[in-house]
């Protein structure tokens, strides 16, 4: 079983998708003129933008919940393991893909935005939505509806348990056959289940617990840099030509840094991959740009912020590349070379806030999909449990079947997405256009379908 999805895998990755995303983010940023440059000043204020009237959730929310997701334990043992794996130069590829990258979330946010539906009091949206209207292939929508359940709400959460699961390893020897990867499982589980069907909460929860494990981390990652400032520029002499190495690209390509940054900033960062459009449908704005923009913030902080503060944990706490660890335990161990032992524990803190608020923004994404192909209640009940019970097993998996499946699920949902915002880019370069306009004449940008010469949307008559 595990040959099998570690061969899907790296044929997937080494002959399509790096194809695809690095294509697609050149391409968006072209057409967009580096929208992810040009517009930064505008993309932090349409992030704290105040939402439009009483129905859905303000940009911020929308935001946090797609932070929520993208910001996860990729960004700590995925960071970890592309370095192990792939060498230093993994940074620098992961680091290029989110610029570019950033430009490709633009475009999906702002076409989740001008195909959301109202639906009571929230508003439903992302690939599945633009998909079905604006291509008119509900089949291909459905396609991609059940690629995103699989990755978030199966592949993704079992690994999210899994690497809580591996943050305690340093208390407990022989922790894969101890008893403790059962109760974490349970616990775990049964507290996801709680908030799925909670519902509402579910942004209330991303918007106070993000930021503030953000910001710790990023604390200590602050401090690792400022105690080691004089190391900075040997370790970004590391980073560029470990990247640039012929060996180091194409020696083992399937293992190379490139593969490595690129395919663990996609878990990490999620642009292009269609996930964080389903937040951003959710979000109540007066043009759909402005949440397009708000969503190149998410990228930022989750890859140039955060990620970023994993490799300098890493890379600038001594000989890395001989500890014996990888993942989350080698992330403990380094940042107790800088704080001491109390470094591994906050690290276990980190790690499951991180994780568990992936588990709450990756079923959230997997909810409004299942309701694109059905709103039985039943099978909603069913997708809960099931999804709670995902999340237990997990916690039980290996490390290489954890994260082939979670690649395998991610790389094909990956790609539905990037083919349909290619075919459907011309909208969102449209209604970038509209928003430039309105700015330039001193407005504030608000949008109407009839702007951009469409008629088929549900909200923005």
């Amino acid at each position: 079983m595990a040959a099998v999805l570690s061969k899907i895998n790296d044929t997937l990755y080494t002959w399509l998708l790096i194809y695809l995303l690095a294509g697609s983010g050149i391409y968006f940023s072209i057409r967009t003129r580096f929208v992810q440059m040009r517009r930064f000043r505008d993309a932090l204020r349409c992030m704290m933008e105040k939402k439009e009237g009483d129905k859905g959730v303000s940009s911020f929310q929308a935001l946090m919940i797609a932070t929520a997701s993208r910001v996860g334990t990729g960004n700590m043992a995925g960071v970890a393991t592309a370095i192990i794996m792939g060498g230093p130069g993994a940074a620098f590829w992961m680091w290029l893909m989110a610029i570019l990258g950033s430009s490709s979330a633009f475009v999906e946010s702002t076409l989740a935005q001008i195909y959301k539906k109202k639906e009571g009091d929230s508003f439903k949206g992302g690939p599945a939505y633009y998909i079905e209207r604006a291509l008119h292939a509900r089949w291909l929508g459905i396609i991609f509806a059940i690629s995103l359940i699989a990755t978030f709400a199966f592949g993704f959460n079992g690994l999210q348990s899994y690497n809580i699961v591996s943050a305690f390893g340093v208390y407990v020897e022989d922790l894969e056959h101890s008893i403790l990867p059962t109760a974490i499982g349970l616990i775990l589980a049964v507290c996801a289940l709680i908030i799925f069907f909670a519902g509402d909460i579910i942004g209330k929860i991303s918007s106070v617990l993000v930021p503030l494990m953000a910001g710790l981390y990023i604390l200590i990652g602050i401090f690792v840099i400022l105690t080691n400032i004089t190391r900075i520029p040997g370790v970004m002499a590391v980073v560029l030509a470990n990247a640039f190495d012929f060996r180091s690209i194409f020696g083992g390509f399937v293992g190379s840094c490139m593969v490595m940054g690129i395919k663990r900033g996609l878990f990490s960062n999620e642009a292009g991959m269609g996930s964080a459009p389903n937040a951003s449908a959710s979000a109540t704005v007066s043009h759909p740009a402005k949440q397009g923009l708000a969503q190149i913030i998410s990228v930022y902080i989750d890859t140039l912020l955060i990620c970023s503060t994993t490799v300098f944990l890493i890379l600038l706490t001594g000989d890395w590349s001989d500890t014996g660890y990888s993942g989350i335990p080698l992330l403990q161990q380094c940042v107790a070379r800088v704080i001491g032992p109390i470094g591994i524990h906050f690290v276990t803190v980190i790690v499951c806030l991180f994780a568990f608020t992936s588990i709450i923004g990756n079923y959230f994404y997997a909810e409004a999909n299942i309701l694109f192909i059905t709103k039985n209640k039943t099978a909603m009940t069913v997708f809960r449990i099931a999804a709670a019970v995902m999340v237990f097993i997990g916690a039980r998996n290996s490390l290489s079947v954890a994260w082939d499946l979670a690649d395998i699920t991610m790389g094909l949902e990956a790609v539905v997405n990037i083919i349909a915002i290619l075919l459907l880019g011309r909208i969102a370069f449209a209604a970038l256009d509209d928003y430039e306009k309105q700015k330039a004449q001193g407005l504030d940008p608000v949008f109407h379908e009839s702007n951009i010469g469409l008629s088929d949307t549900d909200v923005w008559k």
